[in-house]
């Protein structure tokens, strides 16, 4: 697999777990450190996927750094 951008504007994602096939990585608020949730495979959607761990309001630009990574990872 190829490097993959982790390290975004506010946000930042750790690999925390690797299980079998699949991998998991914690999405923490990159100011603060804060986790805010993890992305980690959905067996019932067959894909990786956002599970967001606190109550938290995301911008645009938040959003569209999630999903870039969650692209990398196909």
């Amino acid at each position: 697999m190829s490097q993959i951008k982790a390290d975004y504007e506010y946000l930042i994602f750790v690999e925390v777990e690797t299980s079998g096939k699949t991998r998991k990585w914690n999405c923490h608020n990159k100011k603060s450190g804060t986790i805010l949730g993890e992305v980690k495979w959905n067996g019932s959607w067959r894909q990786y996927c956002y599970f967001s761990i606190i109550q938290a309001v995301y911008s645009q630009g938040c959003l569209n750094d999630i999903t870039d990574f969650i692209r990398q990872l196909k």
